[in-house]
C-alpha cells in the first residue's frame, strides 16, 4: 500500500512516515500543496494523508482539484482546525475522514486500515441520467443522442451535478467544487452558469433535468 503524506510540518511529517514505513506502507511526503497534489495526480496512492492548512496551496482546494479530474484516492484530513462547519466541509468535499491534531498514532493507523478496507468506490466512464448521457474519459454529453457541446467549466458542473444525482447541492458547495471559490453572496457566478448550462442541456427537449429547489440550491434528475 502506498500512501502520499502532505505536511508542512517537518517533524510531523517524518514521525507519520516513520510510522506507517514500520507497519508496512510505502510512504511519500509533500511539503505543501501544489506539490502534493502533482505528485497525486501522476501517481497511483492507495491513501492520500492531507493537512489542510499549506503552504501555496490549502488541502480544501488540492481535495477539490483532485475530486474534479475524477480521482477515487481515499483521503484522510489531519488538521489543528477542530470546528464541527470544518470536519463537515471535509466530508462534504470528499474527504473519507477527518483526524484532529494532536492525535494519537494508534488511532491514525486504525483509521488508515479502516479506509483501506473499504477501497475507493468505482467510479463509472458513463453517467446517465434521463436520456442525458456523460462520457467522463472523453468529456462529451449527449442528450437523446444529440451531441451537447459544453466549455470546460460547464462539463465541470454538469459532471458533478451527475455523480450527485438526485442530491441538492448548495451554490456554496457548487462553487467550492468548480470554481474553488469561497463563496460569496454577491457573486452569481453560480446562477449564470447554471442558466447557460440550462440553455445547452434542458432547453431544447422537452423533458427538464436541471431543477432548482428554492433557498437550497440545485439538482439534476429525471422527474
Amino acid at each position: 500500500m502506498h500512501i502520499l503524506i502532505v505536511e508542512d510540518e517537518q517533524k510531523t511529517a517524518r514521525y507519520l512516515q516513520k510510522g506507517l514505513s514500520e507497519n508496512g506502507f510505502v510512504v511519500d511526503t509533500a511539503a505543501d500543496g501544489e506539490t502534493g497534489l502533482l505528485l497525486a495526480s501522476e501517481r497511483a496512492y492507495d491513501l492520500l494523508l492531507l493537512d489542510v492548512m499549506l503552504p501555496r496551496r490549502d488541502g480544501w482546494s488540492v481535495l477539490c482539484e483532485l475530486r474534479r479530474a475524477g480521482s477515487a484516492t481515499p483521503v484522510i484530513f489531519l488538521t489543528a482546525r477542530d470546528p464541527i462547519e470544518e470536519r463537515v466541509k471535509g466530508l462534504e468535499l470528499g474527504a473519507d475522514d477527518y483526524l484532529v491534531k494532536p492525535f494519537a498514532f494508534s488511532e491514525l493507523l486504525a483509521r488508515v486500515r479502516t479506509v483501506l478496507r473499504r477501497g475507493p468506490p468505482r467510479q463509472p466512464e458513463i453517467l446517465q441520467v434521463g436520456d442525458l448521457e456523460i462520457d467522463l474519459p472523453r468529456q462529451k454529453v449527449s442528450r437523446a443522442g444529440t451531441p451537447v457541446r459544453l466549455t470546460s467549466k460547464e462539463f465541470a458542473l454538469l459532471s458533478l451535478l451527475a455523480r450527485r444525482s438526485g442530491e441538492i447541492l448548495s451554490r456554496t458547495l457548487i462553487a467550492e467544487l468548480v470554481w474553488d471559490l469561497n463563496f460569496d453572496s454577491d457573486t452569481n457566478v453560480v446562477e449564470v452558469m447554471v442558466r447557460r448550462l440550462r440553455s445547452k442541456v434542458d432547453d431544447p427537449f422537452p423533458a427538464k433535468l436541471i431543477h432548482t429547489e428554492r433557498g437550497r440550491g440545485y439538482v439534476l434528475e429525471a422527474r
